[in-house]
């Protein structure tokens, strides 16, 4: 061992505690047994040690780091640094470039599969291409993944964070979110910090669910014991204890003032008895603050040139560097290097590198004003001859004053176009923020405005709407600049739920353009807003405008088939055929309709797959939300774009009878709506949506918890909602058993859409629960209002509308009941909406059971028994049971046998099947292959046989084929 390790091991006085839970920890991260137990099971853990400055927690880290290579871990480590802070993704950098560089790109492509063009450019692994950045949420999870496959492939991994309090916003907030995962991985995470310097966006570390019990290990000060040991371990065993108290008292346990302390007295020959005890205070006050500075300023005005030079640039100093930064010539820089060594201020040869942070900090803080400020600005002008390019260059741009160079304000939006390129918005709109006051020239004025406000776009979208306001107030010599902001500008509004002002602002600049397709781009935006907009003073109109446009429309760009796309979608809400609809869905289809392009938004292509869902062409529609869902996860847009896409999926789901999958979808939109913020437009999709699942699946309570927590009441947003937000309140509330509440809130949607001419239940049932809800104190209006519904589903021609408006009527008529409702089973039939088909088979049975047929009963309640379980729908389930043995009929018992050789979760499996639960579902719950899955179902059941092909027709046969006489009929 060397005498500087030997040095630092004998330093860790009083960290028995501290390094005995890293023990523990990495023993259990390894499987190492413990006293009589077995050989262990590798489990990860989280370790955070919080201390002031100056009480070793580097030294404490770097003791860990040599433990766990000792023991074969993969080891990462970083540090934050005072001066990096404002560098995006520094630490994340650090700590897995090194694992990465140097690999040839096609193998780093294919190791990091579709996240290499997400997280490549933040990492440093390669430039950002062409396209539309990642948003946060994307880049973070694009993070999670390669950390967590380093983990598994290079396991045991320990990831060691010092200084975090230091560490770059997007480094820090990623791993504190990722922190509480390491547990679950083959992975150790150490992490050292000041709590009183942590971020709130670090909250996390304050209490990982680690060893101390939800909270950090605090680091305390050395004891006067410990001091006395350490001063007899440096200055010899002859230190009196007058001498070894003094140096305790005059730091206060510090250790690293401690150990300085002990260096000067080394160093001036001071014998350490109580004769030399009063000479240790003005000592101590020369290791910090002013007397530090004041011991380099001894060193020569060069050498403290250089060492402010240094600490400018932070961690990690080129020599080179600091010598241009501070101005001197080779020797010069060389010399000061040896006199700061030799002061034990600086460390390293090849890197220069402070030897402590509170050193950094005290000579960084000295530096006059003016000088420090200039210091930056050469700082960047060096960065860039030396080839390290506008972003490492900005950050020293950020603390300069503004001069009106154009020179900086070209660094600075380069670097923003990189830092916003690597995912990080909110690093870019500092750097454009700067450029900003330099200021720009003004003819560049309106274009940094416009890049200031794409760069907040998902961080302040009220600030974006006063940067791109603020733009179009300027000369704008660039036409195709122009009409960025603009519909930027659009964009911001709308998704700030200001779609009156999206639609007015694109109105206004279509008046002012003299390019006919600019126009036609405009309008066709402006039609797509006013489609969304609840409070529309022009519906009828618009509608009227649309259709012409659209019918002499070839769809020759995108513009076009965005129109075309439109008008299937408003075809959709006004009733027209649905033939019409599908048939200028298909159009806009023809020639493409991409999910994300990024200055078009996902709107329009997610209308035309509706057109589909409403069309009873579920299929179709899936196909073209998959495709969608591909094209975001790629562009790595994970947050409201991917919760529209899982959302919307689960409601095509929903349509479909599927509810186990439509929950799941639901659910894991919401999780991702909720990253993006509450009541914003994703979290009214997903929670209507999982409502609506919830009521169909017999989960009352359930839903209206989670209404309640999501605040899903009044005010509903001013934007179309799918499904509308009141309707699905009101649905609520008539679950609940509040008819008279929910009839007020169905009556004023009502109200809304139809002056709209928004008239298709196919889409929107409002009818349908308002009829339920007057049924009982206004019949004759609840038959009317079920009556004009039937009358609308069957101009749109949609199967499954008509159906399920059918089965109301039937509810809240008391005449021909069994009519209505044996033409809703024949509608349903034709369609794909199992959900409502069995419903329907159900009520119809009813009314045939109701009306002293119960052998004719039977075979529609078996049916609708069966139906409803394969769909997850519980409670229709019970009531099928309820009306079976009104009957005086026996459940109908599933011919099952049980496959040899089943695992527990097979056997699982194997029943939950048979009760019809989907299989998709099943097979996420009990961690299955879903081919798997279908396999044993196919086993389950007598009539399948052993081939999973034919499993769809053999369950319809099963679901289908009731007795031929009724057991016990």
């Amino acid at each position: 061992m060397t005498r500087r390790a030997g040095a630092a091991r004998r330093r860790l006085f009083e960290r028995d505690a501290e390094l005995a839970a890293a023990d523990e920890a990495l023993d259990e991260l390894i499987g190492v047994p413990h006293h009589d137990e077995g050989p262990g099971h590798p489990r990860g853990a989280l370790l955070a040690f919080a201390g002031h400055a100056g009480l070793g927690k580097t030294t404490l880290l770097t003791e860990v780091r040599r433990r766990a290579a000792a023991q074969g871990c993969t080891v990462l480590s970083a540090r934050g640094g005072e001066q990096e802070q404002q560098v995006a993704f520094h630490v994340a950098r650090q700590l897995i470039q090194p694992q990465l560089a140097g690999v040839p790109e096609a193998v780093l492509r294919l190791r990091l599969g579709s996240w290499y063009g997400i997280v490549g450019p933040a990492l440093g692994l390669c430039s950002a291409e062409d396209g539309s950045p990642p948003d946060p949420q994307g880049l973070r999870d694009g993070l999670d993944w390669v950390l967590t496959h380093l983990a598994v492939q290079r396991a045991p991994l320990v990831l060691v964070l010092d200084d975090a309090h230091w560490a770059d916003p997007e480094s820090l907030s990623w791993l504190a979110s990722f922190a509480p995962r390491a547990e679950e991985l083959p992975m150790l995470l150490v992490v050292a910090y000041r709590p009183e310097e942590l971020p709130d966006h670090a909250y996390q570390f304050r209490h990982l669910p680690g060893r101390a019990g939800q909270r950090p290990i605090d680091l305390e000060p050395l004891t006067a014991t410990a001091v006395a040991r350490l001063v007899r371990e440096w200055l010899g065993v002859y230190a009196d204890d007058t001498f070894c108290r003094e140096c305790w008292a005059v730091t206060a346990g510090n250790p690293f003032e401690a150990i300085e302390l002990i260096a000067k007295v080394r160093d001036r020959s001071i014998e350490p008895t109580a004769a030399g005890a009063p000479l240790l205070r003005d000592l101590a006050a020369a290791v910090k603050g002013s007397g530090l500075i004041a011991r380099l300023e001894r060193l020569g005005p060069s050498t403290t040139r250089f060492a402010w030079a240094g600490a400018v640039l932070g961690t990690e100093i080129p020599p080179a560097l600091a010598a241009s930064v501070a101005g001197l010539g080779t020797e010069a820089a060389a010399d000061a290097a040896d006199r700061l060594r030799d002061a034990r201020i600086l460390t390293g040869t090849d890197t220069l590198e402070f030897v402590h942070p509170l050193i950094a900090t005290a000579v960084y803080r000295a530096i006059p004003d003016g000088v420090r400020v200039a210091l930056h600005g050469q700082a960047a002008w060096s960065v860039v001859d030396a080839g390290l390019g506008p972003t490492a260059a900005a950050r020293h741009l950020l603390e300069t004053h503004p001069e009106g160079d154009p020179w900086v304000v070209q660094q600075l939006r380069e670097a923003a176009r990189e830092t916003l390129r690597a995912g990080a918005p909110e690093a870019a709109r500092r750097q454009l923020a700067r450029a900003l006051r330099e200021p720009p020239l003004p003819q560049e004025r309106a274009a940094v405005l416009y890049e200031l406000g794409c760069s907040s776009l998902l961080t302040e979208p009220a600030t974006t709407v006063n940067h791109l306001r603020a733009a179009l107030d300027e000369p704008i010599a660039d036409p195709a600049l122009r009409r960025g902001i603009v519909y930027r500008l659009s964009q911001v509004l709308a998704h700030s739920d200001r779609i009156g002002e999206a639609s007015q602002t694109l109105a206004r600049e279509a008046r002012l353009t003299n390019d006919p397709r600019t126009r036609l781009r405009m309008r066709a935006e402006k039609f797509m807003w006013d489609a969304f907009r609840a409070d529309e003073p022009e519906s009828p109109a618009r509608s009227r405008r649309l259709a012409k446009l659209a019918d002499r429309l070839t769809g020759r760009d995108l513009t076009e088939r965005y129109i075309i796309g439109l008008r299937a979608w408003d075809a959709t809400l006004r009733a027209e055929p649905d033939a019409l609809a599908l048939h200028h869905a298909e159009r806009a289809l023809e020639g493409g309709l991409s999910w994300a392009v990024e200055d078009r938004g996902f709107e329009v292509p997610a209308l035309v797959a509706l057109t589909f869902v409403f069309a009873d062409r579920p299929s179709r529609a899936e196909e073209l939300f998959a495709a969608g869902t591909a094209e975001f996860e790629r562009q790595g847009w994970r947050g409201a774009h991917l919760s529209f896409a899982y959302t919307l999926h689960g409601y095509i789901r929903y349509r479909r009878g599927r509810l186990a999958e439509a929950e799941d979808l639901a659910l894991a939109g919401l999780r991702l709506a909720e990253r993006v913020g509450p009541r914003t437009p994703a979290e009214w999709y997903a929670v209507g949506t999982l409502i609506e699942v919830l009521l169909a699946r017999g989960r009352v309570e359930e839903a209206a918890q989670v209404a309640h927590d999501h605040h899903f009441a009044e005010p509903f947003p001013a934007a179309v909602t799918f499904p509308d937000s009141q309707t699905v309140y009101g649905q609520l509330l008539l679950a609940q058993g509040r008819a008279k509440d929910a009839a007020v809130e169905l009556a004023a949607v009502g109200r809304r859409l139809d002056a709209r001419g928004m008239r298709n239940p196919a889409w929107c049932p409002w009818q349908l629960h308002l009829a339920r809800a007057e049924a009982p104190f206004a019949p004759e209006r609840a038959k009317a209002t079920a009556l004009d519904a039937v009358e609308r589903a069957r101009r749109y021609g949609a199967p499954s509308g008509i159906g399920m408006a059918l089965r109301v009527a039937a509810e809240v008529s008391p005449g021909d009941r069994l009519g209505l409702l044996t033409e809703s089973v024949a509608q349903l039939e034709s369609s794909p909406a199992a959900y409502e088909l069995a419903r329907a088979l159900i009520a119809l049975g009813t009314q045939l059971r109701r009306s002293g047929r119960p052998k004719a009963a039977a075979g529609h309640l078996y049916r609708g028994l069966e139906g409803a379980g394969q769909c997850g729908a519980d409670a229709l389930a019970d009531t099928a049971r309820a009306e079976i043995a009104a009957a005086g009929l026996r459940p109908r018992q599933l011919h099952v046998i049980e496959p040899e050789g089943l695992t527990t979760r097979e056997r699982t499996a194997a029943v939950l099947t048979a009760q019809g639960r989907d299989g998709a579902s099943v097979a996420s719950e009990l961690h299955l292959d879903e081919e798997a899955v279908r396999r044993l179902l196919s086993a389950v059941y007598r009539k399948v046989g052993t081939s999973a092909a034919g499993l769809a027709e053999a369950m319809a046969a099963i679901l289908t084929d009731p007795p031929a006489e009724p057991p016990g009929g």
